[in-house]
């Protein structure tokens, strides 16, 4: 992955590096179409996503924004989870049994939690997509979790680029988004360091 990432910056790929020309000289269906599809190759490439969903609010509003921007992350998620699971023979071949097994219990016990916090995290969320597709975890409360982590980030872009913001607030944007993240994750923490009484998570 970040040998992708260092290629697609050093060749100066276009939208890969500056997705500002979204909303340029297109037409809306184009332009969303685009816009879901830079979203979804963001699995493999360094696509500026939160300028991508900037782009999203400001071109088609807040609902039409975030809908796309959900669309486009919901399937990222859903590109690296199926093909973690199409590997997963291949790291079976390369993982010791009992490492698998704890990997499976981790993911059983805390894997909705950490698909739904890395989501706004560039490269982390690609991972935890993949590393998901090669656990016991399911298509449906994995997508699920995708779902729900991808909204926040969603919103919230959609709303900067609605106002038309500055590249400043749209880096607040993404602090917020972070930060919630960070707080949520700490929460998690601190049930985790409760007594475990068997209940899900």
């Amino acid at each position: 992955m970040l040998v992708l990432f260092l290629l697609a910056e050093a060749l100066h790929v276009p939208l890969l590096t500056d997705a500002e020309p979204l909303g340029s000289d297109r037409g809306l269906l184009a332009a969303a179409a685009i816009g879901v599809a830079l979203l979804i190759a963001d699995v493999f490439l360094p696509v500026p996503s939160s300028v991508v969903m900037v782009a999203n609010g400001a071109l088609f509003g807040v609902v039409v924004g975030t809908a796309l921007s959900l669309l486009g992350s919901v399937g990222a998620f859903a590109v690296g989870f199926g093909v973690g699971r199409r590997g997963s023979a291949a790291v079976a071949r390369f993982v010791p049994a009992d490492e698998r097994e704890r990997a499976d219990r981790f993911s059983g016990r805390w894997g909705v939690a950490a698909i739904i916090l890395s989501r706004p995290v560039p490269i982390l969320a690609e991972t935890v997509s993949f590393v998901a597709g090669t656990s016991v975890l399911g298509w449906r409360p994995a997508m699920g979790a995708a779902t729900i982590g991808s909204v926040p980030a969603a919103i919230l872009y959609a709303v900067a680029g609605s106002l038309a913001a500055s590249f400043a607030s749209t880096s607040m944007v993404f602090a917020v988004v972070i930060l919630l993240g960070v707080g949520a994750a700490l929460v998690v923490r601190q049930r985790g360091a409760a007594p475990d009484d068997g209940s899900p998570l």
